[in-house]
């Protein structure tokens, strides 16, 4: 796969802005880029690497486009953003020592957790802002082990993120989910510049997707706002069990 191939081109931008919208809704977007990208014959580990390098422009765009909902967290960009960017360079150090056959074998259970994360997010969230209790460690944990997830893999990170920072922190989710897509900079981008230094990544692929992940994300947040997040999630969830299946298929048969 080369830039110079405009088909090729246009079609990894598409798939950049439409999996940067997916991300401003049902944080999902790696469910997207990166069947995407293996079925355009990029080794897993490689596509993986490369899809996070690229993430990290969705974080921007939707950062971008949610600065009304992060007026007043600035305290908790900063606390937030170090506990991601420690777990998103833990989770960048496990996949880049581990063998790359481990990390194929375990995708397509990532994939569909991060489907049935979707369904379930709504009532992680809803549990946790109404328990009525202070945040406890084990939320905080949760947010720190979030972070360790979108460093190593990453698709649904995004919900995993939000539902641990519902626990941790009672504020609307309008203002969650925008300081969720603004930490997922440091974790993406930690984990990227550990990629990009010891990694594979593929930078024809990544410039053209990055493209689209910066468009699609910095639109998000105000589409978001209008379309009915909850109609959307068991179209996405069972489209990613269906991805899940496909990879399953594909890595143990």
């Amino acid at each position: 796969m080369s830039l110079v191939d405009p088909a090729h081109l246009l079609l990894l931008v598409v798939i950049g802005v439409a999996a940067g919208l997916i991300s401003s809704v049902v944080s999902l977007a790696s469910v997207v880029s990166y069947p995407a990208l293996l079925a355009m014959g990029v080794p897993p580990v490689a596509a993986n690497v490369s899809n996070t390098v690229a993430l990290v422009f969705t974080g921007i765009g939707s950062a971008a486009g949610s600065r009304e909902e992060l007026r007043g967290q600035g305290r908790r960009l900063v606390v937030v953003g170090g506990i991601s960017a420690v777990g998103g360079a833990t989770g960048a150090a496990v996949l880049l020592t581990t063998p790359p056959g481990a990390f194929a074998a375990l995708v397509p259970v990532f994939v569909a957790t991060g489907a049935l994360a979707v369904l379930l997010q709504p009532r992680l969230t809803l549990r946790a802002r109404t328990s009525g209790r202070p945040p406890s460690r084990w939320w905080w944990s949760a947010v720190c082990g979030s972070a360790v997830y979108i460093g190593y893999f990453g698709a649904a990170g995004g919900v995993l993120m939000l539902a641990a920072l519902g626990g941790a922190i009672h504020d609307e989710l309008i203002r969650l989910n925008a300081l969720k897509n603004a930490v997922g900079i440091a974790a993406n981008g930690v984990a990227a510049a550990g990629f990009v230094l010891f990694g594979p990544v593929h930078w024809d692929v990544v410039v053209p997707l990055g493209l689209g992940f910066l468009a699609g994300g910095w639109t998000g947040p105000g589409i978001s706002r209008r379309l009915p997040a909850a109609a959307l999630r068991p179209l996405i969830a069972v489209s990613g069990l269906g991805v899940a299946a496909v990879l399953a298929v594909r890595t143990y048969t």
